[in-house]
């Protein structure tokens, strides 16, 4: 059995219906108020149903509700709306779509068909929608987009779920955020608009329009500053520098970042790179600070160059490119075929680079050792091309293991090296002396015998010695020159060395690994008494 009402009859019957209505329904939450405007109301019994037709105005537990028709169920609580339907809450809430069930019971409202949400800061559409009037929030499952009103941003993914009250948003699955000046690919992340603020939830990829490229597997991103915190396999790609670390934080507004944990700083196309479990950027300064494990590395012609110390500075230059680096305390060099350790360094980038190496550096090349209290290497094209060492400057050379020392000292030495950085020439100036052991070569049947003709020690105010294979070949002395020669059998011990004469192959770095062990002063030391 149904009845049904038009026009005037509508219009009385429902002004009656709830003037009996109120009294009873005054107070409480499930009032569902029909405002003036429906053209037809059908009325159900058997199936309790109150249809409306026409221009429906609704206002059911807070909630305003527009459409073309709607169907009512009392005993369930349930309304369907249907035909341009509007739900409006708070009046600044606005849920478009075809079709809507909202259960009074639940307060939950399902919406389909061109589904749209509108708010003072965002535009939501999707092909359906289920939305939680008690909890206030939104959430659509099948592919959604997300777009901010006062700007261009806006994001797309298959599930979203949105927090009017708060202006949260959370999106999962296949998440694309474009903004005005950066892109964001991610399987889960969350946004709020008044912040402006991106948290990442997993693995995320952002593209900047300055081609800065960031990586992260969680984090957060500023849209208005683009400062961000990346953690977890993070990266920060820039055409001319990359930086990787277990956590980096980046703001460039302010021109600075930081980084904890497995720190890889690299400039490919000059060759450099650097190490650490450390870092701060100060681009305002032009300098990045590096500790903890720290290593700076220089690719040369077919070597590396490693460098450690318990901390690192190196300085940019107008390109943004590193020209100088300053290491601080236990500084460790290595590279195939020379090697080093000094307490400070500092390593210039020009046309002719620099190296200077302070506080009791020692220098190795194959089996010679060269120190003093300053040594500068000179590179040039990456190859390493000479050392100056002064003063003090002495060089030493094993010839049989723990027994006998080629030695020269001077107050300055430059020692030159060739296309393949062996030593190949030793040139002392002022007070130069030398201790060495002639070697001649016999031939016996088939092998070479090398016999030691005795020891020379010799001084004058400059001598060149040429070296091949790390042999002394052939020694110049310029002005006069004053010495002696001892057979094998006839050396003094106490002429044997020279003055502070001290053999150190333990603080020697034999690999890049090697440069982070932790080394003692144990060396080789002259016992006897030197004139």
């Amino acid at each position: 059995m149904n009845y049904t009402l038009h026009n005037k009859q509508l219009a009385l019957f429902l002004s009656a219906f709830f003037v009996i209505l109120s009294p009873i329904l005054k107070g409480q939450n499930n009032l569902m108020e029909l405002k003036p405007g429906a053209e037809k109301l059908i009325y159900f019994k058997e199936t309790g149903e109150h249809r409306l037709i026409g221009n429906i105005n609704i206002n059911y537990q807070s909630n305003i509700i527009y459409c073309d028709s709607a169907s009512y169920f009392d005993s369930k609580q349930l309304i369907k709306a249907y035909g341009h339907v509007h739900l409006n809450k708070h009046d600044t809430l606005n849920l478009y779509c075809d079709s809507l069930h909202y259960n009074g019971n639940t307060r939950i409202a399902k919406l389909w068909g061109n589904v749209k949400i509108r708010d003072n800061v965002y535009k939501i559409t999707t092909d359906s929608l289920d939305y939680d009037s008690r909890l206030e929030i939104a959430i659509y499952r099948n592919f959604g987009k997300i777009e901010n009103n006062a700007n261009k941003e806006y994001l797309t993914s298959l599930r979203g779920y949105f927090y009017p009250k708060t202006k949260n948003i959370t999106v999962a699955k296949n998440v694309e955020f474009h903004g005005v000046t950066t892109k964001m690919f991610t399987d889960s992340l969350k946004y709020n608009s008044a912040k402006k603020k991106v948290t990442f939830l997993t693995k995320t990829s952002v593209y900047q329009t300055d081609s800065t490229e960031l990586f992260c597997n969680r984090g957060w991103f500023y849209t208005n500053t683009e400062e961000a915190l990346l953690e977890g396999n993070a990266k920060i790609i820039k055409p001319k520098q990359h930086i990787f670390g277990d956590t980096l934080y980046y703001n460039p507004k302010n021109k600075s970042a930081f980084g904890k944990g497995n720190i890889t700083y690299t400039e490919k196309k000059k060759g450099i790179s650097f190490t650490g479990n450390r870092f701060s950027q100060s681009k305002i300064e032009n300098k990045n600070y590096l500790t903890g494990n720290a290593i700076f590395s220089y690719q040369l012609k077919d070597d590396t160059l490693h460098i450690h110390a318990d901390t690192l500075f190196t300085f940019t230059d107008s390109t943004d490119q590193i020209n100088k680096v300053k290491a601080y305390h236990n500084t460790r060099i290595y590279s195939h075929k020379t090697q080093g350790v000094c307490d400070s360094l500092i390593f210039t980038k020009k046309t002719i680079n620099e190296i200077e190496l302070l506080k009791k550096p020692i220098l190795w090349n194959k089996n010679t050792e060269l120190k003093g209290d300053t040594i500068r290497l000179y590179l040039k094209d990456t190859i390493l091309k000479y050392a100056t060492i002064a003063p003090n400057s002495n060089a030493i050379m094993e010839v049989d293991t723990g027994n006998y020392y080629n030695q020269i000292a001077g107050k300055k030495m430059i020692a030159y090296f060739d296309t393949l950085n062996n030593l190949k020439q030793i040139h002392v100036q002022g007070n130069a002396q030398t201790i060495y052991f002639p070697e001649e070569s016999l031939k016996k049947d088939s092998l070479i015998e090398i016999q030691r003709k005795g020891m020379n020690r010799l001084y004058a105010s400059e001598i060149k010695v040429h070296i091949d294979s790390n042999q002394f070949k052939k020694v110049i002395y310029i002005d006069q020159a004053d010495g002696l020669m001892y057979p094998m059998n006839g050396i003094n011990k106490e002429e044997q060395f020279i003055p502070g004469f001290s053999w150190n192959p333990f603080l020697r770095p034999k690999s890049k690994a090697d440069l982070l062990r932790k080394t003692s002063s144990t060396s080789v030391k002259n016992k006897g008494k030197v004139k």
